[in-house]
């Protein structure tokens, strides 16, 4: 199977911008990129690599919204988090699925903020157990059956959702963490990590691979999303990103395979969680990620959206052409 190429569109922080927005997704569109990403907050406190401000714009609005001003291109989120009651995650889920005609990718996480819970009375619950249990009442919804349920957290009997997503929904669980790898195997589509390094995104799916074939599985799906700048060169497209940002995240990722030194002091070292350089580096991640076996790659330009409509022309023209799909159309 190909590898797919999606891109995270700026909804969230100081370069959220209709127009910009609908510029970049009729962009995307016309140049071949698979789909369009969103992230999910309830309460969003941006990391300290991503500045300060605050704004946010809803995820299924905004991928609803996208969908109008284009003609084809598809639908992701990565990662929805269990603030929703299931039902209303699964009605969120068909309705934008029967408005738009799109496909869709549902990403799912327990979420990385205490805080977002907390407000909402669910700090002491377990999030992945809870997450999961959402999205199994999810998929029973998406069948179109009636549905009865009885657990500690929900319950209920004779729900139904008309009309049905109208594609499959593949799900896939977001998280770097070896947890996050065991969950994706037991109950979904894919894993689809966030940042993630060359060493560690490599463990990962080689017990993945394992895991899967213990189990008689056959093979889920690997995507990554890459934090990208393409410039001139390595050190013109990292002067564009908060680098000592970029090192104290990696360094607060309890699961990562670190250095020799035992910690990330140069930018260098988190190849993988970054993609950055000339369009000739940029093709070489895109092939280690194809070599590993990724699947889906969504490129994340949060430190680029000031000049995001250039940094996707460059990636459709002088990087996916050398690295398979997307073929660009009507550019």
């Amino acid at each position: 199977m190909a590898m797919r190429f999606g891109l995270l569109v700026p909804h969230f922080g100081v370069e959220a911008d209709q127009d910009l927005l609908i510029e970049g997704a009729r962009l995307a569109d016309r140049l071949g990129f698979d789909s369009l990403w969103v992230r999910d907050h309830l309460v969003f406190h941006p990391h300290g690599m991503e500045g300060t401000d605050r704004t946010f714009i809803e995820p299924f609005v905004t991928l609803t919204y996208l969908a109008g001003v284009t003609e084809r291109i598809g639908l992701g989120a990565a990662t929805i988090i269990p603030f929703r009651h299931p039902i209303n995650m699964a009605y969120s889920v068909a309705s934008m699925s029967w408005m738009t005609r799109r496909r869709f990718d549902l990403g799912i996480g327990a979420g990385n903020f205490q805080h977002e819970f907390d407000v909402i009375g669910q700090g002491d619950l377990k999030r992945p157990d809870l997450m999961k249990e959402q999205t199994l009442i999810a998929k029973k919804l998406w069948t179109g059956e009636s549905v009865e349920w009885h657990s500690d957290q929900y319950d209920f009997d004779d729900v139904d959702l008309k009309p049905q997503p109208v594609y499959p929904v593949p799900v896939w669980w977001g998280g770097a963490t070896p947890a996050s790898a065991r969950l994706a195997v037991d109950f979904c589509d894919g894993w689809l990590p966030g940042r993630i390094t060359f060493p560690t995104y490599e463990a990962r799916v080689a017990k993945i691979r394992e895991m899967t074939a213990e189990q008689g599985k056959p093979m889920i799906m690997a995507g990554a999303v890459p934090v990208t700048s393409i410039d001139s060169s390595f050190e013109a497209a990292t002067s564009r990103m908060n680098v000592p940002g970029l090192i104290k995240n990696a360094n607060a990722q309890k699961f990562w395979l670190k250095p020799e030194g035992g910690e990330f002091t140069r930018i260098e070292e988190l190849d993988g969680s970054i993609l950055a350089g000339s369009p000739d580096d940029i093709v070489r991640g895109v092939q280690r990620y194809q070599e590993i076996g990724c699947d889906l790659l969504i490129f994340d330009f949060r430190m680029r959206f000031p000049d995001w409509l250039e940094q996707i022309e460059i990636l459709a023209r002088d990087v996916l052409p050398r690295v398979g799909e997307p073929a660009p159309v009507g550019a």
